[in-house]
This record gives C-alpha cells, sequence and structure tokens, in this order.
C-alpha cells in the first residue's frame, strides 16, 4: 500500500511539474495534478478489463484445440 501511495505522490508530482513549467500556472497544474491520475486510473481499469477478456477468449481457444486433438 505504501509503495502505491508513494507512486500516486511522484505522478502527481511529475504531472504538476511538467503542467507548471510549460505553462507558469499554478492554478492549472494543481488541476492537471489531479485530473490526469484519475483519467489513468479510468483508463487502466478498461484495458485490465480488455486484456481479461482476450485472456478468456485465448483460453478457450486453446480448450478447444486440445479437446479437438485429444478426441481424434
Amino acid at each position: 500500500m505504501i509503495k502505491t501511495l508513494t507512486f500516486a505522490a511522484v505522478h502527481m508530482s511529475v504531472a504538476f511539474s511538467v503542467v507548471y513549467l510549460t505553462t507558469g500556472n499554478l492554478a492549472l497544474g494543481g488541476a492537471v495534478a489531479l485530473i490526469e491520475p484519475l483519467c489513468n486510473t479510468v483508463a487502466y481499469f478498461l484495458h485490465e478489463k480488455v486484456w481479461e477478456r482476450v485472456r478468456r477468449q485465448r483460453d478457450a481457444l486453446k480448450r478447444n484445440l486440445l479437446g479437438e486433438y485429444s478426441a481424434s
């Protein structure tokens, strides 16, 4: 849990720093530092769902292929 929290802090610090250094705007840096990790979290969740579906389909295909060979 501590590793997750420190990673989140680093992530937010990088997001804030990049925006602040490129725009000079503290408010915008703060907003991006909060919004960007939230967007990444949602994207990661959806990415994991897609890959879980791919894994299930791949496993089903392997089972079907192995079933055909063992039935022969």
